[in-house]
């Protein structure tokens, strides 16, 4: 039966996987690895699912906290195969790759942490980032690591609302007390 598409065997999945993982703006879990490899047509998914472990086992990928990122003998075995893919599937991969780098780079600009304090109250500690660096850091005292956890979640739904909250609350001119 004539195969579709340009993946023939387990090797051309994984010249795709490294292409992908490669411009990847930061680790990924498999879900989403696995998300952006299976758009492809004549990939198997336990062909994929080898390879994948392959490519960690010869070093190509790493696996850390359930996340892969692709390691510098990686980055360099992509960069010499990259041109054996053909320019239609790079296109696609990168505009595949466009929400999933723009998701990754929010993320990573937006963040919240707990920290428990010796009587039991929590720290909920909200960050927000922008290309020039760190644009709003808010410590908040609560009574239960729930309530903090609720905090951040909120946060990291609408951080700009908050920011913007802040700067209006905090740009109108108090008026003189009598």
């Amino acid at each position: 039966m004539a195969q579709y598409g340009f993946i023939h065997d387990k090797l051309d999945i994984k010249m795709l996987e490294l292409y992908l993982v490669s411009r990847l703006a930061g680790p990924v879990d498999f879900d989403v690895l696995t998300d952006l490899v299976m758009r492809h047509e004549g990939v198997d998914y336990f062909a994929f699912a080898e390879a994948t472990a392959e490519l960690v086992e010869s070093g190509h990928l790493e696996l850390e906290e359930d996340r892969y990122a692709i390691t510098e003998k990686g980055r360099a075995n992509s960069a010499a195969c990259e041109s054996s893919l053909p320019y239609s599937v790079r296109r696609r991969c990168n505009r595949d790759l466009a929400p999933v780098n723009a998701a990754l780079r929010r993320n990573a600009q937006v963040r919240g942490e707990t920290r428990v304090n010796g009587d039991g109250s929590v720290v909920a500690r909200m960050t927000l980032d922008d290309d020039g660096g760190n644009l709003l850091t808010i410590e908040l005292l609560c009574p239960s690591k729930a309530q903090a956890e609720r905090l951040i979640e909120s946060f990291r739904a609408r951080p700009e609302r908050v920011y913007n909250d802040v700067l209006e609350a905090l740009a109108v001119p108090s008026e003189p007390e009598e």
